[in-house]
């Protein structure tokens, strides 16, 4: 006979003893389960906040900030290591850039009509990069004037074998965009293998390319938080005054530190090496701006996520080179003394 106790449906279980090595094991178990969830719910919000926010940034500009953020890093680390190591690869890089930029401005003023030789073009950029790094600034110069006259001929040979009808006025207007183009793009963009050339070049390049980076950069973030006031609405409907001021303190500031601890001269002579790079980086933005306005198109392609194309890039950098050329011969010699 059983005893009433034994099958008391009332009856407790006995509580699990913690000591129990399968009861840690589970407790253990339970509480990993417990933060990996907690961490997999904290990175989903700070996901939709990230996409949240690009978003934002994207309906505003345009752009794929972090896309934007990933190519350039990508592109920075490159040209840095190129500079600082391998003097040539620098070289090689600026004859490719320089090469898709023209490939770039070709097509687009060939959608709108225009007769532009891709293929002289191409030949220009080589002539030119090519004479400003490996040969005497005389040939640099011999480099363009033969790049231009090729361009010239390359155009009246083929508008006579053509016979498409064209007036000479669209002709010569023709003649005049074709050598623009390799003005514009291959010998601005040699200045900065001239100045490659010199000792300690290599640095001065990276700090004029800081200078218009923290330009860009400065005036977009600026523009972003505290732009009122258009700077030129017809030209680039973004821009603003106020982007600019802020562009400008901040690649002043990257300029003395650069002039202090990069170039091996005063901070103040480092201030004044970034001043007309900054006024050379907001013309150059603004000059490529009303190019492709008067293109009808707002990038020059699609090649590089966040940014455009690779004049879209360029544009600032560009002009600045030239500038970055001249401050050089003005302030290196206050490194030496």
């Amino acid at each position: 006979m059983t005893g009433a106790g034994d099958d008391d449906p009332q009856r407790e279980t006995p509580a699990e003893d913690p000591s129990r090595p399968e009861a840690g094991s589970a407790s253990l178990q339970a509480r990993l389960t417990t933060a990996r969830d907690d961490f997999e719910n904290r990175v989903d919000r700070a996901r939709e906040q990230i996409d949240a926010t690009n978003a934002r940034i994207m309906k505003r500009t345009g752009r794929d900030l972090f896309a934007a953020i990933g190519v350039g890093v990508i592109a920075g680390a490159a040209v840095i290591g190129s500079l600082l190591f391998l003097k040539w690869v620098f070289a090689i890089l600026a004859l490719a850039i320089a090469g898709l930029g023209v490939f770039e401005i070709t097509r687009a003023l060939q959608a709108r009509g225009r007769r532009i030789d891709l293929v002289p073009q191409l030949v220009a950029v080589v002539i030119i990069i090519s004479a400003a790094f490996w040969f005497h600034s005389a040939v640099h110069w011999t480099a363009l004037f033969l790049a231009l006259a090729f361009i010239v001929v390359w155009r009246v040979v083929a508008q006579m074998s053509g016979s498409d009808g064209r007036v000479y006025a669209s002709i010569f207007t023709d003649i005049i965009v074709g050598c623009f183009i390799s003005i514009y793009v291959p010998f601005l963009a040699s200045s900065a293998l001239v100045l490659l050339r010199h000792e300690g070049g290599e640095w001065w390049i990276l700090a004029f390319l800081l200078v218009v980076v923290a330009a860009d950069t400065g005036a977009y973030a600026t523009g972003l938080a505290f732009g009122r006031h258009k700077m030129a609405p017809r030209i680039s409907p973004g821009k603003t005054w106020e982007g600019f001021a802020g562009g400008a303190v901040v690649s002043l500031i990257a300029g003395a530190l650069a002039g202090e601890f990069m170039l091996g001269i005063p901070w103040w002579a480092g201030a004044i090496f970034a001043a007309p790079l900054v006024l050379s980086a907001m013309m150059g933005d603004l000059g490529e701006s009303m190019i492709k306005r008067d293109l009808g198109i707002k990038d020059m392609s699609s090649w590089l996520p966040g940014h455009g194309g690779v004049l879209d890039r360029l544009d600032s950098i560009l002009p600045s080179a030239v500038v970055a050329l001249a401050m050089f011969q003005l302030l290196a010699p206050l490194g030496a003394s």
